[in-house]
């Protein structure tokens, strides 16, 4: 069991390195949007909630070096809202409100779903591009509902949720990481 883990993990990881463009890509895009005072949402269930929150807080504080904090937003963190949202309006609509709350256009969404089928995760992503808040998804394995409503996609291959998550760990490090190396000198304009 231990071994195919990482034998699973192994190959999913080597499939993934060919993102290595796209994810530039992104970290370029991300950089630019956000310097010029455009803010990160993300959104996740479960485990893809805590990475969703772990990629906000990597840009809000720091990852690898010391520079200024950018205006990323999980939308699950505040417990209060979220839990009156869910209350108020259900499970369905909890990200898609907040996108709804806290989006503009130009904005940037990073969503996130190993299956790529979570109700509320796929409204968060169609309320953003009714705003034109640019959407961006980490999922498992495609074809998924999720990859089909975004303006992108990175899809991790792999047989497990454990993997995939692991794999979307690595992601947003990597992302963070081009981030970081892009805007080390930038100075974010207000909003």
């Amino acid at each position: 069991m231990i071994e195919q883990h990482f034998q699973d993990l192994g190959a999913a990881a080597w499939q993934i390195s060919s993102t290595a463009p796209k994810l530039r890509s992104w970290a370029g895009t991300l950089a630019d949007r956000l310097t010029a005072g455009a803010r990160l949402l993300t959104c996740g269930n479960g485990g893809s909630a805590a990475e969703a929150q772990h990629l906000s807080g990597e840009l809000t504080g720091r990852f690898l070096r010391d520079r200024r904090p950018y205006s990323a937003i999980a939308l699950h963190a505040d417990t209060s809202a979220f839990t009156a949202t869910l209350n108020d309006y259900g499970e369905q609509e909890v990200f898609a409100r907040a996108v709804r709350a806290h989006g503009r256009s130009g904005d940037v969404l990073v969503a996130l779903s190993t299956s790529g089928r979570s109700q509320n995760v796929l409204a968060a992503a169609k309320t953003a591009r009714e705003l034109g808040v640019l959407t961006w998804a980490l999922t498992g394995p495609a074809p998924n509902d999720l990859a089909a409503v975004c303006d992108d996609v990175i899809a991790v291959e792999a047989p497990g949720v454990a993997t995939v998550q692991e794999i979307h760990l690595a992601l947003i490090h990597a992302l963070c990481g081009e981030f970081d190396a892009l805007t080390i000198d930038r100075v974010p304009e207000r909003r």
